[in-house]
């Protein structure tokens, strides 16, 4: 097999993963897939959203309908091979299995059969994009930690962060097939996704890189030029021009419901509407579960950004 190189976005939802996939997607030879864990889930209507970012079903779409077959054994349905296969993720690679795929690999039946289709899915999505790069937001750091086992793959991991507060801010609303979290679920998933990425950036620092959505959203352009040189793409395919980037159609699996926006798109500078719009036991809830995560990563309890890591200064180092 070629090689292909995977651009792999972990940490908690709603950290911003969708618009940066998104923009890079405009990116020539990279391809953003969306949160792929959930294919096979979506792709037979056992999740929240079976339509691709094109707008399609994934049974129909150009790209998707021909990889979610790609395993299927003769005389089995693809209703039945996609539930072995959530099967295996729920068994092998959820994310307090990360640690387990750190330290032992391929052991297993299970986890060696998903590492297969992965490689299959992901390799057959480059084919049929002539991607180079490809793009996965999915998040969950099991599926991360099992990509440097992949034949013909050369990971890069991206440890995105953004300030609890925001995210259960985020969280507080249903938003079309996303549904509604509280402030203290948010932030123990929270504290959990990024201890089990930190995890992984520790095993791999010089591929991997660690972001803050602040940084991103203070400045995209820069940003994006620090993701490029990352997976050894030139910085002069920055799609961002002061602020502004124009996103086309696209092929996510699924991820925020803003993937489906396509138009000139203005990056905006600030990310701090739960200061006036979260209740105090909401903030409360997600400074107190956060921390000391919260100090680590450079937020204030007041929600300005202290010292701590910056996206320039973490390439090649831990988080």
């Amino acid at each position: 097999m070629d090689k292909i190189k995977i651009l792999c976005i972990t940490g908690w939802c709603r950290n911003g993963s969708t618009i940066i996939g998104n923009v890079l997607n405009e990116v020539p030879g990279f391809f953003h897939v969306g949160e792929l864990h959930f294919l096979w889930k979506n792709g037979t209507g056992r999740g929240v959203n079976n339509l691709c970012g094109c707008g399609t079903a994934l049974t129909e779409c150009p790209v998707w309908s021909p990889i979610l077959p790609l395993g299927k054994p003769d005389g089995v349905s693809l209703s039945d091979f996609a539930a072995t296969v959530i099967r295996r993720q729920r068994a092998c690679v959820r994310t307090r299995h990360t640690w387990r795929v750190l330290g032992r690999g391929l052991d297993g039946e299970d986890i060696r059969a998903h590492a297969d289709l992965m490689t299959r899915t992901y390799h057959a999505a480059a084919e049929r994009t002539g991607a180079r790069v490809i793009v996965d937001t999915t998040k969950i750091p099991g599926e991360a930690a099992l990509l440097p086992y992949l034949e013909g793959v050369t990971p890069y991991f991206v440890h995105l962060v953004r300030d609890p507060r925001a995210v259960a801010h985020s969280w507080r609303q249903p938003k079309q097939y996303v549904y509604a979290m509280s402030s203290w679920m948010s932030t123990l998933y929270w504290h959990g996704f990024n201890l089990a990425s930190h995890a992984i950036t520790r095993r791999f620092p010089r591929q991997s890189l660690f972001l803050r959505h602040e940084d991103f959203t203070a400045d995209p352009e820069a940003t994006i030029d620090t993701l490029l040189r990352l997976c050894g793409a030139d910085p002069a395919a920055n799609p961002i021009r002061d602020r502004t980037v124009e996103l086309h159609t696209n092929h996510t699996v699924t991820g925020n419901p803003d993937r489906f926006r396509t138009g000139t798109t203005v990056i905006r500078d600030r990310d701090d509407a739960w200061k006036g719009t979260l209740s105090l036991p909401a903030k409360l809830a997600a400074v107190t579960l956060s921390t000391p995560l919260l100090h680590r990563y450079g937020y204030r309890y007041g929600g300005t950004l202290a010292g701590g890591p910056r996206q320039k200064e973490s390439h090649g180092s831990r988080t």
